[in-house]
């Protein structure tokens, strides 16, 4: 298991060889990027702020949760901080498994997780000039209902 924050540009290719095994017969990844429209309004950019330490606590925790609960193989996270462009990669999930329901299940499980207990906070910059820091509550639910 692998988490880490960074304020760099995700590069998967790095992080993808942590989850080779003999043993997996399949690999799922997940890339959230940053897009240029949401909930009606054009957006430019986006900033994420973190508390590091409780961010790598309770991420490693979530991807414990995932090994537990999936047959998975191995699981590894990358998430952004600071200042990101339309099109840039926030974050980056990977999973092996020995197959591959299990591996996309594993990264739903933590894409959902990520989005509601991390504690990352997201801001979006918009064309008209004005900003605003997202609470996405239907993540929330989502999340709520996949932890069940």
């Amino acid at each position: 298991m692998f988490f880490e924050l960074t304020d760099a540009t995700i590069e998967p290719q790095r992080y993808r060889p942590k989850l080779t095994d003999s043993g997996a017969g399949g690999y799922v990844s997940f890339e959230g990027w940053v897009r240029d429209r949401n909930e009606g309004q054009i957006v430019t950019a986006l900033e994420y702020e973190a508390y590091p330490e409780l961010a790598q606590h309770e991420a490693q925790r979530i991807l414990s949760e995932a090994y537990a609960q999936f047959p998975i193989r191995a699981i590894a996270c990358v998430h952004r901080t600071g200042y990101l462009q339309i099109g840039e990669l926030a974050v980056w999930i990977g999973v092996s498994a020995t197959h591959r329901q299990s591996a996309f299940q594993a990264c739903e499980y933590t894409i959902d997780q990520l989005k509601v207990r991390l504690p990352i906070w997201k801001k979006e910059y918009y064309q008209n000039g004005h900003s605003h820091w997202v609470h996405c509550s239907h993540c929330a639910a989502k999340a709520a209902s996949s932890s069940q």
